[in-house]
């Protein structure tokens, strides 16, 4: 059964190393930071360090979220001069529902204020998805629909988050899962805001096509201690994404994760492989942008995609086959393959 796949041709991001896609992806690339100290002090009296977006003021909470996903949403149509973002569905991915320190009221906050920021209305499809990092691959399921069932030419699939909230800091430090000075095995905490265009493959285009999408749900998460870890949550969604793409593991070039810094993540990525890969590959390469960004929730998704785009345009990725894969704290995972396709060239 031939999947319906979804290529993406166009994206926008801001983050802590760039105020566009081609400067963060840049950045990124050259494997640079802006990873500071934060105006938050850990238990030990230490600053924390985070990576903050520097924006032209000092805005704070849901109004430097608003803020910065009014940047990234015309930037990702701008490959398209015909498409307007009032005419084109909007599936914006935000920080799940029990994510510690979430603002009250955060969907329809962001969501109607950054139309009045951007001084339009969003198409009445749009919707949100508040399912923090894997909000991204849920997002692609419900533009299959839109797209192939109720036939929109084009979607959109926006994230923004931050994690540098007082009472998001305090919580994870009291959970031992952000790096402080007490902590070394612990994540730095980010925001960020990426959007990318997704259309069906077509001729003319190029861009990174969607062939295959897996979801599992893993029984050891990150904070559970009486379960051991068998990346069965993972493996499940890389089969089922390798099922619907038609290929192996082995016939992927490179991955791309939404891993941040904590072991848990490594260790599960690692074990998935060992259960998940047939053939023995001398170079598989991960790629996990964090390391640059920091930890920026339910925006890893479509930062992911960003910078796979511009790696695969500009010719300097290991290859134009990826698995990408991320993950909740609460284990739910996701999976997908993606091709790197060129039709402007047949």
């Amino acid at each position: 059964m031939k999947t319906q796949q979804l290529a993406i041709t166009g994206s926008g991001m801001v983050c802590g190393v760039g105020l566009s896609a081609p400067a963060s992806c840049a950045a990124i690339r050259c494997a640079l930071d802006n990873f500071q100290e934060t105006n938050f002090i850990d238990s030990g009296g230490e600053w924390i360090v985070g990576s903050s977006v520097p924006l032209e003021e000092p805005w704070r909470g849901i109004t430097k979220l608003v803020k910065m996903l009014a940047k990234v949403l015309p930037e990702c149509i701008a490959c398209d001069p015909g498409i307007r973002l009032e005419q084109v569905p909007l599936l914006l991915c935000l920080a799940e529902e029990d994510r510690p320190g979430r603002p009250e009221d955060l969907d329809n906050r962001v969501f109607n204020e950054t139309q009045k920021e951007l001084g339009i209305s969003f198409h009445p499809r749009s919707a949100v998805i508040p399912k923090g990092r894997i909000s991204f691959a849920m997002a692609m399921r419900d533009a299959r629909i839109l797209i192939y069932e109720e036939r929109f030419p084009n979607v959109i699939i926006a994230g923004v988050d931050s994690l540098l909230q007082a009472p998001t800091l305090t919580e994870y430090e009291e959970r031992e899962r952000l790096l402080t000075s007490d902590n070394s095995n612990g994540f730095i905490p980010g925001e960020a805001a990426a959007a990318v265009l997704v259309q069906p493959p077509r001729d003319g285009q190029n861009g990174i096509v969607c062939t295959g999408l897996g979801f599992g749900q893993e029984k050891a998460a990150v904070e559970t201690e009486d379960v051991p870890l068998r990346a069965d949550g993972l493996v499940t969604a890389i089969q089922d994404a390798l099922t619907e793409a038609g290929c192996q593991l082995g016939t992927t070039d490179f991955r791309i994760t939404d891993l941040s810094g904590e072991h848990y993540g490594f260790k599960e990525a690692s074990l998935a492989m060992t259960r998940v890969m047939r053939e023995l590959k001398e170079e598989y390469d991960i790629w996990h942008p964090s390391d640059c960004i920091g930890e920026i929730g339910a925006a890893i998704g479509p930062a992911m995609m960003t910078v796979l785009l511009a790696a695969m345009r500009k010719g300097y990725s290991p290859g134009n086959s990826v698995l990408a894969h991320m993950g909740n704290d609460d284990g739910a995972r996701a999976a997908m393959i993606l091709t790197y396709q060129d039709r402007r060239t047949g």
